[in-house]
C-alpha cells in the first residue's frame, strides 16, 4: 500500500492543530478539491463524515470515521468510497517552544493496481498540498509567530 508520511514544526499550538484538523466541516473552506463536507455524528472521541472530492467535472464521495484523542492524535479510517483504502493519522506533539511537531501520515490503495502506478504520483503531491493547506489555514486562524513552519522529515 503507497504512503505518504511528512513532519512538520510549527509555532501552533498542539490543541489549536487538533482543533483545526478535527474541524472536518469546515474542509470545504480551505482544502483545495474539498467541494462539500457533511458530518453525521460527532462526539468528543468520534466523528463520521462525508467529503465530496473534486477536480474540473469529476466528482467522488469518501466516507471516514474518524477517532480523536485531543490534544495527541486523530485517526481516520476510510469506510467508503472509490478507492479500496484510504486511512491516516495525525499525531500533535507540544515542543518547548509553544508550537508542537505535527507527524502525518496517510496509507491508500486504488481499486485498480494499473490506475495506482499512474496516480500515485500525483496523490503524493495532492496530499503534500493539502497538508500546507493545513499550515496556511493555521496562520489565518492563530496569527503569525516568529517562528516559522519547517519540515522535519
Amino acid at each position: 500500500m503507497p504512503g505518504i508520511h511528512e513532519v512538520r514544526r510549527l509555532p501552533y499550538s498542539a490543541e489549536q492543530m487538533f482543533d483545526l484538523v478535527a474541524d472536518v466541516g469546515r474542509y470545504g473552506e480551505f482544502l483545495p478539491w474539498v467541494v462539500a463536507t457533511r458530518v453525521r455524528s460527532n462526539t468528543e472521541t468520534e466523528l463520521v463524515a462525508d467529503m465530496l472530492v473534486g477536480f474540473k467535472h469529476l466528482r467522488e464521495k469518501f466516507t471516514s470515521r474518524v477517532e480523536k484523542d485531543r490534544p495527541r492524535r486523530i485517526e481516520v479510517h476510510y469506510l467508503d468510497g472509490p478507492m479500496q483504502d484510504l486511512d491516516n493519522r495525525w499525531l500533535f506533539t507540544p515542543t518547548p517552544d509553544g508550537g508542537c511537531e505535527i507527524d502525518f501520515c496517510v496509507d491508500f490503495t486504488f481499486r485498480s493496481s494499473v490506475f495506482e502506478a499512474l496516480a500515485g504520483q500525483y496523490f503524493d503531491r495532492a496530499f503534500r498540498k493539502m497538508v500546507a493547506a493545513f499550515d496556511t489555514r493555521a496562520h489565518a486562524l492563530y496569527g503569525s509567530s516568529n517562528s516559522s513552519a519547517t519540515n522535519v522529515a
